[in-house]
C-alpha cells in the first residue's frame, strides 16, 4: 500500500467512479475517447486528484480515482463532469459560448470506496480497456 501526504494528513481514498452520458447514448467514440481520456485526467490533476486506471466504453466511464481528503467525492466528480462537458461542447461540437442547454453527462453517478479491494478493481477496469481496444478495432 503506497499513501500520499498533504500538509498534516497522510492518506489512501481511492474511489471507482461510473457515470453514463446523458440518456445513456453511445456517444464515447473513437474520437472523442481519446480526447476524454486526455482531458479528464487533466481535470483530475487540477484538483490534486490522480486517475490511476480507466476505461471509457461507449456508454459509460470506469475511473478508479485518489481523491485527497480536503475534497468530497461529489464535489471532484461535479468537477470533472461539468468541466468535460463544456470542453466536449467547445471543443467537439464547436460551440463557443452560451453552454446554457448542454447536457453530456446524466445527473447521477456511482461511486464506490476502494479500500483493500484495490486489485480487483484495477483489473476489472483495465478489462473493460481491453474490450474498448478490441471495440475500437471493429468499428475501423
Amino acid at each position: 500500500m503506497e499513501y500520499e501526504s498533504l500538509a498534516h494528513t497522510k492518506y489512501m481514498c481511492k474511489y471507482h467512479i461510473v457515470f453514463i452520458p446523458k440518456y445513456r447514448r453511445k456517444k464515447l467514440f473513437c474520437k472523442s475517447r481519446a480526447y476524454l481520456a486526455n482531458r479528464l485526467k487533466e481535470l483530475a490533476a487540477q484538483k490534486s486528484c490522480r486517475i490511476e486506471a480507466g476505461a471509457i466504453r461507449p456508454d459509460h466511464v470506469h475511473m478508479l480515482i485518489s481523491i485527497p481528503p480536503k475534497y468530497s467525492v461529489a464535489a471532484i466528480v461535479g468537477y470533472i463532469k461539468g468541466k468535460s462537458a463544456i470542453a466536449v461542447a467547445r471543443d467537439l461540437n464547436g460551440r463557443k459560448r452560451n453552454f446554457s442547454g448542454e447536457h453530456f453527462w446524466a445527473r447521477g453517478y456511482f461511486v464506490s470506496t476502494v479500500g483493500l479491494d484495490e486489485d480487483t478493481i484495477r483489473s476489472y477496469v483495465e478489462r473493460q480497456m481491453i474490450e474498448d481496444l478490441r471495440l475500437d478495432k471493429l468499428e475501423k
